[in-house]
């Protein structure tokens, strides 16, 4: 089927709620204001169950089909925070919230799933359960580990798991998947390193630890060059590099690097762990200083189950006539991640057209892209639990 009339009439209804949600952003875990419009609109769809708090601030939706012969349930999640970025798009509808803004499209994703839960709770065209997952802190706060730990899953018997995002640079409302990996693992890391410190004019009484830090950025990018398969992607980037003193003739005691890996397979995440090890190892003792890593796991590599892939890719065909299914990998992580270890589901990217990138100051999302999300959702539903 292509997009869904009833999304034509509810775009306006769905735009709207989108731009209340873009006014107000939250950031991480703090998603009050936005959880409970979410709760309050799945219980005026006519929910039957609408649970608040699992996962902190997260909120689930439950709806009964018109039948249950088989038993099945999905899930259906999106992300509701939003970034630590000062907005400047310019919008009637721009952030209330200084140094706070909807930067990746997490208002857009809120707004297409509570489009498609009124769709589906009113009309219930499906044998089954469908369950609505709405999550906070997606960026960096493992919002999606937090409402598996709170027994997300088992709790309503979740059996496939399906997630979305809008993606800039594609056409609107056109569909991109892979299946396997597709987003990367995102570690990240500190690095205190401390030598002697000194007058500038005497490098020789010191053990110079910006020289030490400065070797060792450029060693850590021996992992990738000459420690990885090159046909396994890692990325190694060090993001920081702050030193103890900016006096012009202080030689510092100590320097602090910070940095993030982006790897896609968990065997390159444990050798880039063991390398940087010992790296910092080995560079310490050439130097004759101390180095100290402290290397913290974040969200794991993305895997898109092979046949919820495939299924839809072909639900994404049916709503926009043709779907990208070798999809570019992407180094960027997505806490999604968490919910595909635990059920087998799928990720799909929605075109989001001609606009600033995500993570911008000057990006917005395109709300043109809201009848194809919406159908998409539902059309999971309604094709992989065919009403008896």
């Amino acid at each position: 089927m292509p997009i869904k009339n009833r999304f034509a009439e509810l775009h306006a209804d769905i735009t709207e709620w989108r731009r209340d949600i873009h006014e107000n952003p939250e950031i991480l875990f703090d998603t009050h204001r936005t959880s409970a419009l979410v709760a309050e609109k799945l219980r005026a769809f006519g929910c039957d169950e609408v649970v608040e708090g699992i996962g902190q601030t997260g909120v689930v939706g439950v709806i009964k089909g018109k039948s249950d012969s088989a038993g099945k349930v999905i899930g259906l999640r999106a992300d509701m925070d939003a970034l630590p970025i000062l907005e400047e798009t310019g919008l009637d509808y721009a952030s209330k919230t200084p140094g706070a803004m909807h930067a990746c499209g997490h208002d857009g994703h809120t707004a297409m799933l509570l489009g498609a839960t009124q769709y589906l709770a009113e009309t219930r065209n499906f044998d089954g359960t469908v369950v609505v997952i709405f999550q906070p802190a997606e960026e960096g706060g493992g919002g999606g580990r937090e409402m598996c730990k709170d027994g997300l899953m088992d709790r309503w018997g979740i059996q496939e798991v399906y997630g979305m995002h809008n993606w800039p640079g594609m056409p609107v409302g056109s569909f991109a998947i892979r299946p396997g990996p597709f987003f990367a693992a995102t570690d990240v890391f500190d690095i205190e390193l401390e030598g002697k410190g000194g007058h500038a004019a005497k490098p020789h009484e010191t053990v110079d630890t910006t020289v030490m830090a400065a070797h060792l950025v450029t060693a850590l990018q021996t992992v990738a060059s000459r420690n990885a398969d090159p046909v396994d992607q890692v990325v190694v980037s060090v993001t920081s590099f702050v030193t103890s003193s900016q006096a012009f003739n202080v030689i510092p005691q100590k320097v602090h690097l910070k940095g993030t890996v982006r790897t896609m397979s968990p065997g390159m995440r444990d050798l880039t762990e063991q390398r940087m090890t010992e790296i910092c190892a080995g560079v310490a003792a050439t130097f004759g200083g101390r180095i100290d890593l402290t290397y913290h796991r974040n969200y794991p590599v993305m895997i898109n189950s092979e046949d919820q892939t495939a299924f839809a890719a072909d639900v994404a065909r049916s709503v926009a006539g043709e779907c990208d299914d070798e999809a570019d990998l992407v180094m960027g992580g997505e806490d999604f991640a968490f919910m595909l270890e635990e059920r087998p589901g799928a990720y799909i990217l929605v075109g989001n057209g001609d606009t600033a990138k995500v993570h911008t100051p000057d990006y917005n999302f395109n709300d043109e892209a809201i009848p194809a999300g919406c159908s998409w959702w539902a059309e999971i539903v309604e094709r992989r639990m065919p009403a008896a």
